[in-house]
């Protein structure tokens, strides 16, 4: 029964089809985002923890040190390197906390773009299964005159290729969708959580503004008239 449902020409209509289309529709750009980010959530998620261990050399030497005498310590992890640095050079837990937002802004604006593709090629599936099917149907008066193993494999066209279009949208595309979009925010958390943590560890070892006290004018008592 499952190897009746094996069929080549309905397999590159549908799967062929959405793939073109889909490549149209969004762009190259977008389509290396969706492969990307669909790779990214197939690995081993970010850990908070070891980001956090990766993380503790610094804290360390900024407190033992300070601020201004400690060197930044790579990480290998990109926004968080980007993050030390603008905090020791600027002295600032806001530019740490302005260096992790652009970061994941940016990763959040590509989740979305990932995510979007995935959809409309989502929405595009079921399209090619019906083509499949416009498609066997026209071979229909074709295949009467050429007896009935052609009318068969005509209406087996017809029927797998509309079936593929609706198991690649609801058992493929579209939980590939969710599946990225689950990472991305699941990442979000994770990194939130170290860049909150890094702020708290360091903010005792940064040099605080203090504002100069002020002077009060004294009057000059008034002379006796």
């Amino acid at each position: 029964m499952a190897l009746s449902l094996i069929d080549g020409p309905s397999a590159l209509i549908v799967f062929g089809g959405t793939l073109c289309a889909t490549l149209l529709r969004c762009g190259p750009r977008e389509c290396g985002l969706a492969l990307g980010a669909l790779a990214a959530s197939l690995r081993p998620t970010f850990s908070a923890e070891d980001a956090k261990a990766d993380l503790v050399r610094q804290v360390r030497a900024i407190r033992e040190d300070g601020v201004l005498r400690a060197r930044p310590q790579r990480v290998g992890d990109r926004e968080f390197d980007e993050a030390t640095d603008a905090l020791i050079s600027q002295r600032s837990v806001g530019a740490l906390v302005a260096a992790h937002e652009k970061h994941k802004a940016r990763r959040m604006a590509d989740a979305d773009t990932a995510v979007r593709v995935l959809a409309q090629a989502a929405e595009l599936a079921p399209v090619f299964g019906m083509a499949g099917t416009l498609i066997a149907l026209n071979r229909m008066a074709g295949a009467a005159m050429a007896g009935g193993d052609a009318i068969t494999g005509a209406v087996g066209l017809a029927v797998v290729t509309t079936l593929y279009g609706i198991l690649a949208a609801n058992l493929v595309l579209a939980p590939l969708a969710r599946l990225v979009e689950r990472a991305a925010r699941a990442e979000a958390a994770g990194r939130d959580e170290v860049a909150e943590w890094l702020a708290a560890q360091v903010t005792g070892a940064l040099p605080h503004l203090h504002p100069a006290p002020r002077h009060h004018a004294h009057s000059e008592p008034a002379e006796a008239a």
